[in-house]
């Protein structure tokens, strides 16, 4: 069994913690007893840069903090709360970007739903185009192999989107492989899905210096804006966040009191962000241009993924020998929950930029929480735009 070292790392000594084995993965020992699994899809192998993507979710197994939902991870309704947000709305159509196939999404997505109230989907064919709630797009055409780790990041995706917009169709498109090649591909059926509002990407990869070449996938589609995760990688960068025609997502971390209600919010530990090493800053970043310089600068903005904080998520494609509900962090929750609030919002926006150019307006206004505490890698968080949390996180929909 190979364990890539890195920073802080601290190796269990038992190969099986609570029923979860341990294969090609990172475990880090947190406070109170919790233990953080980084699954192999989200660990980045040296040849892998400019070529592949990897995942950016985390796995709690040990003590979340401030959750009332299962296995005590956040509830839709608490962060609804912690953002001021409708527990009703949404219109049109989130689409979910992952790889490979996940084969109990229909069943997973109706059973979250009816966990939280929810809508749920009345097909039973993920694949039919009348679905109204979810519905299962091979982007290739053809139906992928399984993999159980991309399966554990498509049921976060798609549960979390729907939790945020309850009443915008969910739809997963399903890439043939974690090639940056077939991820694009994928995201150019999404953009040309019925209805598409929303494009999410939980995925991603270090930056490279060819990376702006695949901007234009996300400039193709009139009214379709796009999200990605800033990676979990505190004070670096990855792509296609890093475009400047994609919201960056960062991350934060919420504190409770012991009923599970907001009391505060700080920057996360693992939240990517910084100045980009090969994409120019866009018009809508000049009033952070004294920050950030000529390089686009991340994240844009964010909402709760420390894994300690993490959310609860229903998966039965089994995952290392264990399958149910699971407790998961990483700025993998960020993409998907800030895609649905800004579905949530109604505002109809011609493209990323656009939707960008009204969150910058909005920046030190009450549209934001400005985080103020907390670091990432090299980057503190401070009063206005940062390098951990962007504008900060939204109260309201009014800046997405």
């Amino acid at each position: 069994m190979k364990f890539t070292a890195f920073k802080s790392l601290v190796i269990c000594a038992s190969l099986v913690i609570a029923g979860l084995a341990l294969n090609n993965e990172r475990v880090t020992a947190q406070r109170d007893n919790s233990h953080i699994v980084v699954p192999d899809t989200t660990i980045e192998n040296p040849g892998d840069v400019g070529l592949r993507a990897h995942t950016n979710h985390l796995i709690n197994i040990g003590s979340p903090q401030g959750g009332v939902g299962p296995n005590g991870g956040m509830t839709p309704a608490q962060i609804r709360s912690f953002y001021n947000l409708s527990a009703t709305g949404g219109s049109g159509t989130i689409v979910i970007v992952d790889v490979y196939d996940y084969p109990t999404a229909l069943r997973d997505f109706n059973f979250f739903s009816n966990q939280f109230g929810l809508p749920t989907e009345s097909s039973t064919d993920p694949l039919a185009p009348t679905n109204q709630v979810f519905q299962v797009v091979y982007a290739s055409g053809s139906q992928p192999r399984t993999n159980a780790g991309w399966a554990l990041e498509a049921a976060l995706d798609i549960e979390w989107a729907h939790a945020m917009a309850p009443n915008a169709k969910i739809v997963l498109v399903e890439a043939a492989s974690n090639s940056f090649a077939n991820l694009f591909a994928a995201v150019d059926v999404a953009s040309t899905t019925t209805g598409a509002k929303q494009v999410s990407m939980s995925w991603g990869g270090s930056e490279f210096s060819s990376e702006s070449s695949n901007d234009f996938h996300f400039l193709q589609t009139s009214g379709v804006t796009y999200f990605a995760s800033s990676g979990d990688t505190g004070g670096t960068t990855i792509y296609p966040s890093a475009s400047p025609y994609v919201v960056a997502a960062g991350g934060t971390s919420v504190k409770t009191n012991t009923s599970g209600v907001f009391q505060s919010e700080t920057g996360w530990s693992g939240s990517g962000g910084g100045p980009s090493k090969y994409e120019s800053r866009p018009s809508y970043q000049t009033v952070i241009s004294g920050i950030v310089g000529s390089a686009r600068g991340i994240p844009d903005v964010s909402s709760d993924a420390d894994p300690n904080t993490g959310v609860s998520v229903y998966d039965t494609t089994r995952y290392q020998g264990r399958s149910g509900w699971f407790v998961i962090g990483g700025t993998s929750v960020s993409s998907p929950s800030l895609a649905g609030m800004a579905n949530l919002s109604g505002h109809t926006y011609s493209d990323s930029t656009a939707l960008l150019t009204n969150t910058y307006n909005k920046l030190g206004t009450s549209s934001f929480r400005d985080i103020v505490t907390g670091t990432a890698g090299s980057f503190s968080c401070a009063s206005g735009w940062d390098f951990v949390t962007g504008v900060g996180s939204p109260q309201g929909t009014s800046g997405l």
